[in-house]
């Protein structure tokens, strides 16, 4: 939101900068994204006259006037400017002025005239040209005035970022009650008077909805709609980045951004009986005051009389009943809806205007009526009019509710960490609204303001006294711990799993559960996700089937900014489809997903790079499930994302837990991303509690056999080595497979395999013999049930 800054020093004017102004709202929670000048700084402008404009002798498009600028004789100044004519007012740069940029007036020639100065054009001044030609100024600007002075440009603009929990803070009156409070001053409001009915014209109002517990109308008759805006009002409203448009639409936007509270004004003569606060019904359509027109559902509330819909309630108002210039009645509203009737719906239509964006923080339920009258008040001095009297209509039980909040001393401390005097508490929450009532000593009863939604607990109000008090003067000291010595647990820890990532050289990436449909259509296309009623954005429209579809454009952001090496992981919820024949049948699984692209390791001195390989992502999940003691097999994976030749699938006890591999060639050419390693893995299955098992080891030498098997290329690995470890007994204490080879001396459709097997007893050395017998039963095993031949050489 923009505010300007001597618009707010009228509600409060501390006696500190600018700098420091901005820096107390950002401290106050309110952060100020940009502190602007309203123009730059330019000196020897003021206001002149137009005495006589002549054609120039030499130049067709060239004028030689004289202007009037206070200070005895007249200037000649030479102008190009079409709009310059006899009695208008402009700024002019006298000679010696400097103008943004450091451009210097002196006297000069233009086309063999002498030219005494320049008139000026808004963008010679720092501000947006409206039209081709000069800054026209009122008729009644004082000449010789500086413009600076007049024009009241010594002006900051402050674009202050306000979060969602602070909606009574979108106005001057929010920011400049913050201000008073941090510097202990008093709030200077404008003088509100309230506008007596002077005919008897009144719509009944009917409320059929639970989302408009109050709402306020008043007929106003015989406006003067063609009435100018008064320059000081444009000012402000430009200065917050609003634009003009009529004196009417002026004011309701000069109120709203005064006092937070969103007004509307209905054309009175296209409104046919009572006003009714409902919701819409079913294929009820509305066109809009942006000329968009838009069908409605019974979950959007909706402004209409006995005709017709008048206006989306708190977003905006339809083009057949607004103000034109041909309107001389209106239908004045003033209302608080609530927020969750709001929220969300603006953005159904693609909407997000001034009044949802408050409407849906919450707006005070205590401000329609002071708004109201402040509006009839500005009208009747700039646009005239007869007022009837105001319609309220009101659901007092649909009100929110102020519960008052109980606080003591010691709650305050322990939040904190360190001590406030029981004296600046109350003060604190009396200064910021609140109605405070001491209970006893260091305990009291709070009760919060109707503008502050976000008080309703002993802690939001500690965060208050906080904020108050400074974050600055929070205290800078040692914290105490009291170490308890937990049990011990055997298993395995998010956060060790965490740890064993970072140690692996991922890093975490922190994501949306949500993801782009087109994405997780390239991934797998047979899914079909839940899409979101009011996604945040087109690319966050579905719930993820995968961790791959948050984490994939996260790489391709890096790859873009040059970086080669990118190596991210998540655990997150991803959310399985498969079976759901609704919501209600969805499953969210705790997910580890990681990706990885570039080199094997970093770039270094002592060794070449190398790309990351099968085998190099396989040991790095080794070692996770290896942290968590997780025995696993690995089966050929048939994922259509995967590369189909250099994937696996996670096996445990029969049942997949997760996959490994390179995605598909195919999806990272689509996707601009070179090679790419991906893992996805269940949480619970890498976390669950494997008990530890010791078993003594042998004093005994164990001994070493090794065998060379020709086998059907066909056959998994993994299957051969089951079958050896299933085949050797309790004295083969474990093998492995070192050598693979395929090629010269070996049939076609076969490979060589040699795997190590160690024998060892745990409380003997072994004999010749028994070591014989157990490699020639896996041996006959291995023939018998894949067709395997030893390999003489």
């Amino acid at each position: 939101m923009k505010i300007s800054e001597n618009w707010l020093r009228t509600w409060v004017n501390p006696a500190i900068d600018s700098e420091t102004l901005a820096d107390q709202l950002t401290m106050l929670g309110l952060e100020v994204d940009e502190l602007a000048p309203v123009a730059k700084p330019f000196t020897g402008v003021v206001v002149g006259e137009v005495l006589t404009v002549e054609q120039h002798p030499d130049a067709d498009r060239l004028r030689v006037t004289t202007v009037n600028i206070g200070s005895g004789e007249a200037l000649q100044i030479v102008c190009g400017a079409p709009n310059v004519r006899v009695g208008m007012k402009a700024p002019v740069a006298t000679i010696g002025a400097v103008l943004p940029g450091d451009f210097k007036i002196k006297k000069g020639k233009l086309r063999g005239v002498e030219s005494q100065g320049m008139l000026c054009g808004a963008s010679e001044i720092d501000l947006e040209d409206k039209i081709d030609g000069l800054l026209e100024l009122p008729d009644d600007a004082p000449v010789g005035v500086n413009v600076r002075d007049y024009l009241k440009l010594d002006d900051n603009v402050i674009d202050i970022s306000i979060t969602p929990n602070r909606g009574d803070c979108f106005s001057i009156r929010g920011i400049a009650r913050e201000i008073g409070v941090i510097n202990q001053l008093p709030v200077t409001q404008p003088e509100i008077q309230a506008i007596a009915a002077n005919i008897t014209d009144q719509k009944q109002v009917q409320l059929t909805t639970d989302g408009a517990p109050r709402y306020l109308g008043r007929v106003v008759k015989n406006v003067n709609i063609k009435a100018a805006t008064p320059a000081w009002m444009e000012q402000a409203l430009a200065r917050s980045g609003v634009r003009t448009h009529s004196i009417l639409v002026d004011i309701t936007n000069y109120v709203l951004m005064e006092l937070g509270q969103p007004m509307h004004a209905f054309d009175l003569a296209k409104l046919q009986g009572d006003i009714q606060v409902r919701q819409a019904q079913p294929q009820e359509k509305l066109m809009l005051l942006n000329e968009q027109e838009v069908e409605l559902n019974p979950e959007i509330m909706v402004i209409a009389d006995d005709a017709k819909v008048l206006a989306i309630a708190g977003i905006m108002g339809g083009l057949e009943t607004s103000v034109t210039d041909d309107t001389q009645d209106i239908f004045l509203e003033s209302a608080f809806f609530a927020p969750l009737a709001i929220a969300g719906r603006a953005r159904r239509f693609g909407l997000h205007t001034d009044s949802s964006q408050r409407y849906e923080r919450g707006v005070d339920f205590e401000l329609p009526m002071i708004a109201m009258d402040r509006a009839s008040q500005l009208i009747q001095q700039y646009a005239g009019g007869e007022f009837g009297p105001i319609t309220v209509a009101e659901k007092t039980e649909r009100l929110p509710q102020r519960n008052a909040i109980e606080l003591d001393q010691a709650q305050v401390d322990a939040l904190l960490g360190y001590q406030v005097s029981a004296e600046f508490i109350a003060d604190a929450l009396t200064r910021l609204g609140c109605v405070v009532t001491v209970k006893a000593q260091g305990q009291w009863s709070v009760l919060p303001p109707s503008h502050r939604y976000d008080m309703a607990i002993y802690q939001d109000l500690i965060e208050e006294v906080a904020r108050i008090h400074g974050y600055d003067n929070i205290q800078i000291r040692l914290p105490q711990i009291d170490v308890k010595f937990s049990a011990y647990q055997d298993g395995f820890e998010q956060d060790q799993l965490r740890q064993t990532m970072v140690t692996l050289g991922y890093q975490e990436a922190i994501s949306f559960s949500f993801a782009d449909l087109k994405l997780e259509k390239q991934l797998n296309p047979a899914v079909h996700p839940l899409a979101l009623a009011n996604p945040i954005s087109s690319d966050l429209a579905v719930m993820r089937s995968t961790l791959l579809s948050s984490l994939i454009p996260c790489v391709q952001y890096n790859l873009n900014r040059q970086q080669n090496r990118v190596r991210l992981f998540e655990l997150g919820l991803r959310f399985d489809y498969q079976n759901a024949q609704s919501i209600h049948d969805l499953k969210q699984i705790p997910t580890l997903a990681l990706i990885a692209v570039g080199s094997r390791i970093p770039e270094q001195w002592h060794a070449k790079a190398q790309p990351m390989d099968f085998f190099d992502l396989k040991g790095e999940v080794e070692q996770i499930l290896a942290a968590g003691r997780v025995q696993v097999d690995y089966v050929r994976s048939e994922r259509v994302w995967l590369h189909p030749g250099q994937s696996a699938e996670i096996v445990v006890n029969g049942q997949s837990i997760g996959y490994l591999g390179r995605l598909h060639p195919s999806l990272e050419n689509d996707l601009d991303l070179g090679v790419t390693w991906v893992a996805e893995l269940d949480q619970s299955a890498v976390l669950q509690s494997y008990v530890s098992n010791f078993t003594e080891l042998s004093r005994f030498p164990s001994v070493r056999r090794d065998i060379a098997l020709l086998i059907s290329d066909n056959i998994n690995v993994n299957d051969i080595q089951q079958l050896i470890k299933q085949t050797g007994g309790d004295l083969l204490d474990s093998s492995w497979l070192f050598d693979v080879y395929t090629g010269q001396g070996v049939e076609q459709g076969k490979r060589s395999l040699a795997f190590a097997l160690l024998w060892q007893h745990p409380s003997r050395t072994l004999e010749d013999a028994e070591i014989k017998s157990g490699m020639d039963q896996i041996i006959e095993v291995l023939e018998n049930t894949y067709q395997a031949t030893l390999r003489a050489s």
